[in-house]
């Protein structure tokens, strides 16, 4: 399950997106626009901004007209960008990330688990979703309401 700072950085993301088509991607937006329009509190954003700002996957401009905005093209940005700097790995279990990959503490032999081809499969077929799926596939979807 998604962790609520997972979810609001995606809303924020695709927020910031829904922006950037109506004017320039690198445009900055106020925090308190995106906080407002996606119903998220203020503080929290902040936070999240900050993190997705250390990945790689938005700006800060300082100043009068400063804000945020997206690193690179809504179409470059995949959910699965999003959620990895906000949850880490999309596997379920540690020996069946990509990323992230070391055996699990109490398994005997991965080798006989009876867990892990489902898990792999479960993992493989969600990241492919979540990898195609960009901030601006979301942004095109068109509906003002919050995600």
């Amino acid at each position: 399950m998604l962790t609520s700072k997972a979810k609001y950085a995606l809303r924020a993301m695709t927020e910031l997106a829904t922006l950037a088509a109506e004017r320039d991607w690198r445009q900055p937006v106020f925090i308190s626009e995106i906080a407002e329009r996606q119903n998220i509190p203020r503080r929290f954003l902040e936070n999240i901004l900050l993190e997705l700002r250390k990945h790689g996957l938005v700006v800060s401009h300082r100043g009068k007209h400063g804000g945020y905005a997206l690193a690179r093209e809504p179409a470059r940005i995949s959910f699965a960008d999003v959620i990895r700097a906000m949850d880490g790995p999309l596997a379920f279990t540690p020996c069946t990330s990509r990323t992230r990959y070391h055996p699990c503490d109490d398994c005997v032999s991965e080798a006989k688990c009876r867990l892990r081809l489902a898990l792999m499969q479960a993992r493989e077929a969600a990241a492919e979703i979540l990898e195609r799926t960009s901030l601006a596939d979301a942004a095109a979807t068109g509906a003002d309401a919050p995600i």
